[in-house]
């Protein structure tokens, strides 16, 4: 199997989990505090500098990236937000990498499994949601995909039981 294929396996596979996932988001009961949207002036936490919170009030992103409202879709509702976000700036990889391997922990966020290349992969989990964070290095910009989806629960399965 081509390095090119593995590439599209891992990202097809990613894909799907996300889809999946994002189908049950009508069934959880997840609580959180997000209000806003990134459609609102008000989508982030009141600071001048450092990094934001943008729709998922738990998944802190780096200021240099701006929001691809084309290419975002976030689902909110009392007590819940899921969806992706998509972003792009200037940012090495690594850096960007170590930024969310230590941010995500202080946000109480496990690193479930990383896949680094071309394009960087990081799964991490909470007790009730998933994330995973999708990094692209191109030629001029660092593009950022950021999917938040609820933990899939007994009650929940509908059709995959």
């Amino acid at each position: 199997m081509s390095e090119n294929q593995r590439v599209k396996n891992v990202f097809g596979y990613v894909f799907m989990f996300a889809v999946i996932l994002l189908l049950f988001a009508g069934c959880s009961t997840v609580k959180t505090d997000e209000k806003d949207s990134f459609s609102s002036p008000s989508f982030f936490k009141e600071k001048k500098e450092g990094p934001l919170y943008y729709d998922f009030g738990d998944v802190l992103i780096p200021r240099e990236f701006k929001i691809d409202k084309n290419s975002s879709f976030v689902y909110t509702s009392p007590g819940f937000s899921a969806g992706v976000l998509a972003l792009s700036g200037r940012v090495e990889v690594s850096s960007l990498c170590t930024f969310f391997e230590e941010n995500m922990i202080k946000d109480n966020w496990k690193l479930v499994v990383s896949f680094k290349s071309l394009r960087t992969l990081m799964l991490f989990q909470k007790e009730n949601r998933w994330c995973v964070i999708n990094i692209t290095d191109g030629q001029i910009s660092t593009d950022l995909e950021i999917w938040v989806a609820p933990t899939v629960t007994e009650g929940a399965r509908g059709f995959l039981k």
